[in-house]
């Protein structure tokens, strides 16, 4: 994806592709500024919605096709390379026409299978990089099929991009960073880019740095951030867009850590502590398989005594004891304890069901 997105330049790190710009392109002034300054920061990248897919339909959902000429010129006055959200197979061909550089697919579209299909078909033959957002909830299996699509058509140039996930408890974010299911997708596809958007991930301008330095940290290979010259009066998404001195100060912060020991001493320490991490993790396992065979032997009781499985006074029981339990350590979490304890009491269920319908 980089060799077709340019590499940023002066005091960008160059290892993270960036792309920044508004939220929603509003007017031919607005673009041409946010574009000017982020130029002059060493942005290359510049993004901005078209067509914007919103909740409810008074809100600004977007100029639509006549902001296309304002991204061409866009391009042409600054050199930049140029993005917008597609959904549909008309917004591919109107992008192609108009000469843009990538293009991406938002959360609501990578949901439905019928949409990301027809834009699959609508870019067979082409060669434009393609990003695709996780959906809006953290079902992995469509984001995986999303990917697979564009795969199947042939599409060479894809990337991802992680904007969380919606949820009823995401607070204080707008949508939950389920970090794991974006490394999940980067262990799946390692060999596409994987980049962050602190903005939806936050939906707030001070959660942007933090965010953006835990994604550097889980060496995502890059951020896309809503930029606008004037976010207080932005027409969509004001809270979460930052100016682009914002932005500059954010990019200068930002550190990209190692990605492994340079200094022997340490490496060999890393791998002294590594060996003793593997042991307990076997440990670990072992003991599992042992209470496994309890959890068996329990199974075997019940089918012959005639007991239903699951009893749920008893499993709030053992969560209620081991959360308890679990204050008496210093490095275990509640949560971790709870979701821990659910698994593993998930697949002992499944244990016994598979005992008593023998």
């Amino acid at each position: 994806m980089n060799s077709l997105f340019s590499n940023n330049s002066n005091n960008i790190e160059k290892s993270k592709l960036i792309i920044a710009g508004p939220c929603s392109a509003e007017s031919r002034e607005q673009l041409f500024s946010t574009a000017s300054q982020l130029k002059d920061l060493g942005v290359t990248n510049f993004r901005a919605g078209i067509w914007k897919p919103r909740t409810r339909p008074n809100s600004f959902e977007g100029i639509g096709f006549p902001a296309l000429d304002w991204m061409s010129e866009i391009k042409q006055t600054f050199g930049m390379q140029i993005t917008t959200e597609i959904a549909s197979a008309k917004h591919v061909e109107a992008c192609l026409k108009s000469g843009f550089d990538a293009l991406w697919i938002g959360a609501r579209t990578t949901v439905n299978p019928f949409l990301v299909q027809e834009i699959a078909e609508a870019l067979r033959g082409t060669n434009i990089p393609v990003f695709i957002k996780n959906p809006i909830h953290a079902e992995i299996g469509l984001w995986i099929g999303a990917i697979e699509r564009f795969q199947k058509m042939g599409i060479q140039q894809l990337g991802n991009i992680f904007r969380g996930f919606h949820t009823s408890h995401s607070a204080p974010y707008r949508n939950e960073p389920k970090w794991k299911i974006g490394l999940e997708i980067k262990r799946l596809f390692p060999e596409l880019p994987l980049l962050c958007d602190p903005s939806h991930i936050g939906g707030r301008r001070d959660l942007i740095l933090p965010i953006s330095q835990t994604s550097y940290d889980l060496n995502f290979d890059g951020l896309m951030i809503e930029t606008h010259p004037n976010p207080q009066k932005a027409l969509s998404d004001a809270d979460q867009q930052i100016t682009p001195a914002d932005l500059k100060l954010i990019l200068e912060t930002l550190i990209v850590k190692k990605s492994t020991f340079i200094e022997e001493d340490l490496k060999h320490k890393l791998i002294d502590i590594r060996s003793e991490i593997n042991k307990l993790d076997y440990q670990v396992m072992e003991i599992l398989s042992k209470r496994f065979d309890y959890t068996d032997e329990i199974g075997r009781l019940k089918k012959e005594g005639n007991v239903r499985v699951f009893q749920l006074s008893r499993y709030q029981e053992l969560l209620d004891d081991h959360i308890k339990h679990s204050e008496k350590f210093e490095h275990l979490d509640k949560v971790f304890i709870k979701e821990l304890f659910e698994l593993v009491h998930k697949y002992s269920i499944a244990h016994q069901t598979k005992i008593n319908t023998k």
